[in-house]
């Protein structure tokens, strides 16, 4: 309905599709592994460092007991684990377990498969502004890091 006429969508509409978009490619990530969308969220978050729980919270948006439920969850299914803060005897910190980190591993490399057909046919200067633009809007909405480059150490 908004779509020009000669096939073109604007940035509104192309951005909120692309959304739509990557939670599709995300969810069908994490079904392949067992794992609901949230979880893996929770997992890539935690591939960085272990997290306390209000900085999760606020990393995925996450109110206080959606947040515990979903680590609950996790937990039960020993991927990752709470440890006490050593900067706060009160608090947790909430990290991968070994075969969390693993999981964590293999979803991550999966899903950045899938993410990265989606442009497999563009030039590579194509990509290069397309990550730029998309990086400045991350950037300038000061979104939290919730999925790591491809090239990082991990």
């Amino acid at each position: 309905m908004n779509e020009h006429v000669d096939g073109q969508i604007g940035a509104v509409a192309a951005l909120v599709r692309s959304t739509f978009l990557m939670n599709a490619v995300y969810s069908e990530s994490a079904r392949e592994f067992g794992l609901t969308q949230q979880q893996g969220q929770l997992l890539c978050v935690l591939m960085a460092q272990p997290y306390g729980m209000s900085e999760l919270g606020a990393v995925l948006g996450l109110a206080k007991s959606s947040l515990t439920g979903l680590v609950d969850r996790t937990e039960r299914n020993g991927l990752v684990q709470r440890k006490p803060d050593p900067q706060d005897s009160r608090a947790v910190r909430v990290a991968l377990t070994r075969p969390g980190a693993k999981l964590a591993e293999e979803f991550y490399n999966e899903t950045c498969r899938r993410v990265d057909k989606l442009t497999s046919e563009f030039a590579p200067a194509e990509r290069d502004t397309l990550a730029a633009l998309l990086g400045r809007i991350v950037m300038d909405n000061k979104v939290p890091t919730v999925f790591m480059e491809p090239d990082q150490p991990h």
